[in-house]
């Protein structure tokens, strides 16, 4: 039985105006997110991977077509409702002062601290939880503006964790990261998918580790368009050796993983 549809694009147009004229980047999207997976999307860059994750969480409007987030269109939700549906970590730097990491992941209980913001005993424990799960609650008296691009970004991704939604989009989340703390975390995001029924997409450039982790990829590539589905299935369809198509890269379907030719 497959999952429950979380996130479906119908007919969805991506981009935006600039000096009054309308820039298109993906066009007629049709594609849907499920309760418990774990999407990869992937593209080069200029690809438009970025602007349809802000699409998706509600930070860009569609230049036509419809977000729907659990059946409901994505503009019928008001801040308050959608920021207990979907968190979100993109690659923006945050300019914050004075405030220390745990302090920083606890912001992500803003949606249901209310006016105040005071915490409850059940608010501090899915803090600490949050950083455990990603790393960072060695370093949680450090003010975050000492902290390098990876200790920063994991810090993000803790408070995204603390706001406790069920689904979480994240713009480049590894990209800062050596490559065992890639896997690390890449490996707990596919963990709170399977296991806590979230819907988990990230863009990312770390190809054959998605090709290993993902349940699903999407596609995206401003000559193609988009593709969706299964690591396999767009393996077999060669939509992956086409969209990454270049010199001296070829993929190998037998080996599921893209490699440099010597």
């Amino acid at each position: 039985m497959e999952n429950k549809v979380t996130v479906e694009l119908r007919n969805l147009t991506t981009g935006y105006v600039a000096r009054s004229s309308r820039v298109l980047i993906e066009k007629n999207v049709n594609a849907s997110l499920h309760e418990g997976e774990f999407c990869c999307l992937l593209g080069p860059n200029g690809a438009g991977k970025s602007t349809l994750l802000r699409t998706l969480s509600g930070f860009m409007p569609p230049l036509s077509g419809t977000v729907m987030l659990f059946d409901r269109p994505l503009g019928a939700y008001s801040d308050q409702e959608l920021s207990r549906k979907i968190s979100v970590v993109l690659s923006d730097r945050p300019s914050v002062t004075s405030m220390n990491v745990e302090q920083l992941v606890a912001l992500g209980r803003s949606p249901y601290t209310g006016f105040w913001g005071r915490l409850t005993d059940r608010d501090h424990k899915v803090v600490e939880h949050s950083m455990e799960l990603a790393a960072v609650d060695s370093f949680r008296h450090r003010l975050v503006d000492t902290l390098s691009d990876g200790e920063r970004q994991r810090v993000m991704i803790a408070k995204a964790l603390a706001q406790e939604t069920p689904v979480i989009f994240l713009d480049e989340p590894t990209a800062f990261l050596d490559f065992p703390s890639k896997a690390e975390m890449m490996r707990i995001l596919r963990h709170l998918a399977h296991k806590e029924g979230k819907t988990v997409m990230l863009s990312t450039h770390d190809i054959n580790m998605a090709l290993d982790l993902a349940d699903s990829l999407w596609l995206v590539d401003k000559r193609t368009g988009m593709e969706t589905g299964t690591t396999a299935e767009l393996a077999e369809s060669g939509a992956l050796a086409r969209y990454f198509a270049a010199p001296g890269i070829s993929f190998d379907k037998a080996a599921m993983q893209f490699t440099l030719k010597k």
